[in-house]
């Protein structure tokens, strides 16, 4: 297997600390997105989409998608459990990956697209978008800080994939000026440990 990594992308990120959670360790081959390597004829066939990460396996699948990505590895590498230990804690763990994901991860990552210099003139941005998704952002902390008042993570007791894709966004957010409020101390008290994690720096 080889991971096609980009080391600043948020995605990759995520299959990252993944891998480091799990322990475990992949042939990787960097991509230049900055010079157009995921654009190539080579890397197209592999993701017509030109998106990282990659997971090109020994049989010529590839993978894409880094939630798709990890819940391979993880079929791979049951322990420690990071999508859940049985069914319904597995249930639990993928609808807060999903709310995570659809909820704070993608927000943050239009509010970059629609706002940050490095998309300027290679899409068409629209800042009032950005604006209004800053406004729902404020409240989903909000939201989040108070789920996190009654357990240690997004998901429940345990460190799982839902905390993979919410401290990759906030990482994200620092670039377009989201922050936790220290007043959220249950959100800031979350994002503090996480961060301290061994695997965080990835």
């Amino acid at each position: 297997m080889i991971l096609y990594d980009l080391p600043a992308g948020m995605h990759p990120r995520r299959v990252r600390i993944f891998l480091a959670e799990k322990g475990v360790s992949l042939p990787t081959k960097v991509v230049d997105a900055a010079k157009g390597e995921n654009k190539t004829n080579d890397f197209l066939r592999m993701n017509p989409m030109g998106l990282l990460p990659v997971l090109h396996l020994d049989n010529g699948t590839a993978l894409a998608e880094s939630l798709a990505i990890c819940r391979y590895i993880e079929t791979l590498h049951p322990h420690p459990p990071l999508w859940g230990e049985d069914p319904l804690e597995a249930a639990r763990v993928d609808m807060w990956t999903r709310r995570m994901e659809q909820q704070v991860s993608t927000p943050i990552v239009e509010i970059f697209r629609h706002s940050g210099d490095f998309y300027r003139g290679r899409i068409v941005q629209v800042p009032a978008y950005a604006e209004w998704l800053r406004e729902q952002i404020v409240l989903t902390l909000k939201w989040l800080d108070g789920e996190l008042a009654g357990r240690p993570f997004i998901a429940g007791s345990q460190y799982t994939m839902a905390d993979i894709v919410a401290q990759c966004a906030f990482v994200l957010g620092k670039a377009v000026g989201i922050r936790i409020p220290s007043e959220q101390t249950n959100l800031a008290r979350w994002f503090a440990e996480v961060t301290a994690r061994p695997t965080a720096r990835a």
